[in-house]
């Protein structure tokens, strides 16, 4: 069968250890999390988890299960992407050379990506994406310059 990644929307209570109870829970079974983002709602007692992982319909099915278990999780949500808008942030330090300073001039202002720091020699911008599209253009950076990148996982809306 084939593993294909799978986000899970969680509300939970916002308490000490809630997250480290389910990342215990998910590792203890040998599930991975590849991406997670978490944050306090609009009602400061529950917690918004996004967090991605990778399986199968059954493992997904199980991850559910076990998840729904948890005494502090409200409320489980499998998403699905055509009900869902989905973004990554991420911030891209680039080495600014002269070989490639115009075409890096080029695709800051074709694809709308903003500059959030500057000086001589290096730049640090800011750029959202869907998590294909920022895997290529994280790709694409690298090929001009960038030196390192952080990102954040998923993060994901119901429309």
């Amino acid at each position: 069968m084939e593993k294909k990644e799978h986000i899970i929307s969680l509300l939970v209570k916002n308490e000490p250890d809630v997250l480290a109870r389910i990342a215990g829970a998910l590792g203890g079974k040998g599930y991975n999390i590849e991406s997670l983002c978490v944050n306090v709602t609009a009602d400061y007692r529950i917690s918004k988890i996004i967090l991605a992982t990778r399986g199968n319909a059954a493992t997904l099915n199980r991850i559910e299960k076990l998840l729904n278990k948890l005494i502090d999780v409200i409320q489980v949500d499998v998403v699905k992407l055509d009900r869902f808008s989905q973004k990554e942030l991420a911030l891209a330090k680039i080495k600014i050379s002269d070989e490639f300073r115009a075409k890096l001039a080029v695709d800051i202002d074709n694809y709308k990506w903003k500059v959030v720091w500057l000086d001589g020699n290096y730049l640090i911008m800011e750029v959202t994406a869907d998590k294909d599209e920022m895997d290529n253009i994280l790709s694409h950076l690298a090929e001009l310059g960038m030196v390192e990148y952080t990102r954040t996982g998923t993060i994901v809306i119901e429309r």
